[in-house]
């Protein structure tokens, strides 16, 4: 008799399926509260497509948040380049916020520092994931609490102030690609 999969294995079998079977690189973040276990970063090279590095966290949806009713978030980030920094820092900030900030659409996170040396970002801020529709997005884990993956997207401190004054639509509505790691900033 085999016992039904964790909660972590239903997790990794729906990004299998997604991958396509792609082989991931997995580096986990040390947990700070003593309660919950550390957060993963799972990164994909060239996925979706050539010159994209994807990656996500599991361990955020562990913890709670009064704001999460209907699920709890992760995090997934696909940008044009190598450095598997950008992946390991939404692990960072997963790891460090997760209790505290609800992750949802329009927060702005400063990561304090360039997140990697190819960029002058410090910063991110959340919205639908690019590389995965609606359905994807939402994970059968076997509980209540499913997650529900949240885009998380390289800017700049100018940037995030603009979020702040002017909104996500209406940055959103600039001129900028949000996988390329190196562009000028938009706002």
């Amino acid at each position: 008799m085999t016992s039904a999969p964790s909660r972590v294995e239903r997790y990794l079998a729906h990004l299998d399926v997604l991958t396509g079977g792609a082989e991931p690189q997995f580096w986990p973040v040390e947990s700070r509260h003593s309660d919950l276990p550390s957060v993963t970063a799972i990164g994909y090279r060239d996925l979706p497509d050539d010159g994209l590095f994807t990656g996500l966290t599991y361990g955020l949806s562990l913890a709670e948040n009064p704001l999460w009713q209907h699920g709890r978030p992760e995090l997934c980030i696909s940008v044009r380049s190598d450095d598997s920094a950008w992946v390991l820092a939404a692990a960072f900030l997963a790891e460090q916020l997760r209790g505290s900030c609800p992750f949802q659409y329009g927060d702005t996170l400063n990561f304090g520092e360039p997140v990697a040396a190819e960029s002058a970002m410090d910063g991110f801020v959340v919205f639908a994931p690019a590389v995965l529709d609606r359905d994807s997005a939402t994970i059968d884990v076997g509980d209540d609490h499913p997650p529900h993956v949240q885009g998380l997207y390289p800017v700049y401190s100018s940037e995030r102030e603009f979020i702040r004054a002017h909104g996500l639509q209406a940055f959103w509505q600039l001129d900028w690609d949000p996988y390329d790691v190196t562009r000028a900033p938009a706002a």
